[in-house]
C-alpha cells in the first residue's frame, strides 16, 4: 500500500470521512469529521502529503483557521504541517533511507513516497526546530548547511553521508 492508501485507511478508522471534490481554493479542507482532497490533483504522493496535513488539523487544530493574518491561525496551521512532516517524513525515516542507500533528495523523496517540494519543506522545518544538526541514536542528521546524514562514530573519519 502506498502512503496515500495507508492513509485513508487511518482516517476510516479514526472515523473521518475522505473525498475526493473540486476545490477551488486549496488542496484540502476539514470540517469536523469531513476531509475534502482536491480531486484533480494528479499523483498519490501529492494526495498522501495533502491528506497528512488534513490528519495534522484534525488532530491539532481548533477551530476555523483559515484567515491566516491571525497570529494563533499560523501557529496552528505549522502544527498540522509539522504532524504531516512527522508522520510521512520523520527523523527516523530520514535515517533509514541513508541506510537504504538514498544519496540526495530525489532518492529519499522516492523512497518515502512524497514530492520532493514536501520533503523540502519538511527539511527546513526541522531545520527551524532543531538548528544545524540532531543527534538520533548513532546518528547525526544536519540541516545547515546541507541537508545530510551520518553515523556520529564516522563523522570525524568522513564517513558514510548523505548530502543534498
Amino acid at each position: 500500500m502506498n502512503n496515500y492508501e495507508l492513509l485513508l485507511e487511518e482516517a476510516n478508522t479514526t472515523g473521518l470521512i475522505v473525498k475526493e471534490k473540486p476545490l477551488l481554493s486549496s488542496d484540502g479542507r476539514i470540517k469536523g469529521s469531513r476531509i475534502a482532497i482536491r480531486k484533480d490533483i494528479e499523483t498519490s504522493k501529492e494526495k498522501a502529503c495533502v491528506l497528512a496535513e488534513e490528519l495534522g488539523h484534525h488532530h491539532t487544530t481548533v477551530g476555523n483557521i483559515l484567515d491566516q493574518t491571525v497570529i494563533e491561525n499560523r501557529k496552528q496551521e505549522r502544527q498540522a504541517r509539522l504532524y504531516a512532516y512527522e508522520k510521512l517524513i520523520g527523523l527516523e525515516k530520514l535515517i533509514e533511507s541513508f541506510e537504504s542507500g538514498c544519496r540526495n533528495r530525489y532518492e529519499v523523496a522516492e523512497h518515502l513516497g512524497v514530492t520532493e517540494a514536501f520533503l523540502q519543506e519538511a527539511i527546513d522545518c526541522f531545520r527551524d526546530k532543531y538548528g544545524v544538526s540532531k543527534k538520533v541514536g548513532d546518528y547525526l542528521v544536519y540541516f545547515i548547511p546541507n541537508f545530510g546524514v551520518k553515523l556520529r562514530s564516522e563523522e570525524r573519519r568522513g564517513g558514510k553521508e548523505c548530502r543534498s
